[in-house]
């Protein structure tokens, strides 16, 4: 295992010379293929060291990792062209990539603490760096302050079981029982901020809106599930009282995802559209999640992977019209069909595949989250048959809204897209719906 960790590492002098974008982006495929094939991720846990080991939960999560690092260095086209500090954007890249592997690799709460809160470093660094507008320091300071607020209890929390039983190890934890009510809240607010929750989430369409494609992607498809990952690693600690407090969390999140869905029909800025989307989506991983059962947590795996796909996707497809237009509005970015036409398939394809459409992946992870949910609560179906009815509402009305109807008047042409933008899409959908062909690797 720690075989592809050196992979990664080694890549990184590379991004001091010249002319190693492309490179350095083939040799992370290939690595992303290498780690695939080579790694057997049926068995318990397949171990790096004594603190490090994978399993088939975060192996997955690391491939997801891999993948989308992939694609941000095929996105950010624009960083390689302008020539903006191009080497020092991968070298960020790929340190991201280490902070993540490392952390869905921990097997210790100490070190997977560190570099959960370490991923944060260079994620602010893409979008205070290559960001577009002055807000984004705005936008920069919310997203550190809203993940760090809630993470420093769950230090004090850590170092206080470390007290206790002399090791922060997973496997060697132990129930704390009813004793600790505080400890409960700590460990699962951390997390549940990072995913984000309804009432905890204003940090992420900010951060969304500043950050440049390659923060966009990353933060959609990998940095929100490091939350979903934290509460399936901690849950086994807090099982006790997880069994009488999380219907709290639980309503609190489907409410909120379905308030949030409410929010998404006011949206004009495309990409504020699709954040909101995410936190709809991860209301349900959330649900998944509090009902401590073997369908919610499976479920929540395969939606988080999904989602990751899917809504990386639509932000690359709406920086392509960005790119052109100058405007994330879908007051000007409207009746896209007539000037690029090509890309119209794309918009319907991710869109789809954003509703849960089969054969989409999220059609695998939304089936076995309403199934977890409702064996929870046969009343949650009220809630959740909203849920699901207005995320296929918010998305039609993205598809529709930018591709059909006439065209803004103040655009007379654009190019219709290059190989590199139709590869990007097509990387982001092949994955998504080929995955539901293998959806029992998610149900071990």
């Amino acid at each position: 295992m720690l075989k592809y960790l050196m992979m990664i590492v080694f890549l990184t002098p590379l991004c001091l010379l010249n002319n190693s974008w492309w490179l350095v982006h083939s040799l992370m495929f290939l690595s992303s293929f290498v780690f695939m094939i080579c790694v057997y991720s049926y068995c318990d846990l397949n171990m790096i060291s004594y603190y490090f080991g994978v399993d088939y939960f975060s192996f997955s999560l690391i491939l997801l990792s891999f993948w989308i690092c992939s694609l941000m260095i095929t996105a950010s086209g624009s960083v390689y062209l302008s020539s903006y500090h191009s080497n020092f954007f991968v070298f960020m890249v790929l340190f991201l990539l280490i902070m993540l592997y490392c952390s869905f690799a921990s097997l210790s709460l100490l070190s997977f603490y560190i570099f959960f809160e370490a991923s944060l470093v260079p994620t602010l660094l893409l979008i205070l760096g290559w960001g577009y507008q002055p807000e984004r320091l705005q936008a920069g300071i919310y997203l550190i302050f809203y993940t760090l607020f809630a993470s420093l209890p769950l230090l004090l929390v850590l170092f206080k079981i470390y007290s206790y039983v002399n090791t922060l190890y997973f496997p060697l934890l132990f129930d704390f029982g009813s004793y600790y009510f505080m400890f409960y809240v700590f460990m699962i607010l951390a997390f549940l901020v990072k995913m984000p929750m309804f009432l905890v989430h204003l940090w992420l369409p900010k951060a969304h809106v500043e950050a440049p494609i390659s923060g966009s992607m990353i933060l959609a498809g990998v940095l929100l599930k490091l939350g979903g990952y934290g509460i399936f690693r901690v849950m086994k600690v807090i099982s006790f009282l997880g069994l009488k407090f999380n219907y709290f969390w639980l309503s609190l999140s489907l409410s909120g995802g379905v308030i949030v869905s409410f929010i998404c029909f006011r949206q004009v800025d495309l990409k504020s559209l699709i954040a909101y989307s995410s936190v709809a989506h991860m209301s349900m991983v959330i649900g998944g999640l509090m009902t401590m059962n073997w369908w919610g947590c499976m479920g929540s795996l395969s939606l988080m992977v999904g989602h990751g796909l899917c809504s990386s996707g639509l932000f690359c497809l709406s920086n392509i019209i960005y790119e052109r237009l100058g405007s994330r509005s879908l007051l000007i970015n409207k009746g896209m069909i007539n000037l690029m036409p090509s890309m119209a398939l794309w918009w319907f394809l991710l869109s789809s595949c954003n509703m849960a459409a089969p054969p989409s992946l999220n059609l695998v992870g939304e089936l076995s989250l309403l199934n977890s949910i409702m064996s929870w609560s046969s009343f949650s179906f009220l809630v959740l048959i909203f849920l699901s009815f207005f995320s296929a509402v918010y998305t039609l009305y993205m598809y529709s809204y930018s591709q059909h109807g006439s065209y803004f008047s103040g655009v007379f042409t654009c190019s219709l897209g290059y190989l590199r933008e139709y590869h990007l899409l097509f990387l982001h959908w092949l994955p998504l719906n080929i995955l539901c062909l293998k959806g029992e690797y998610f149900y071990i």
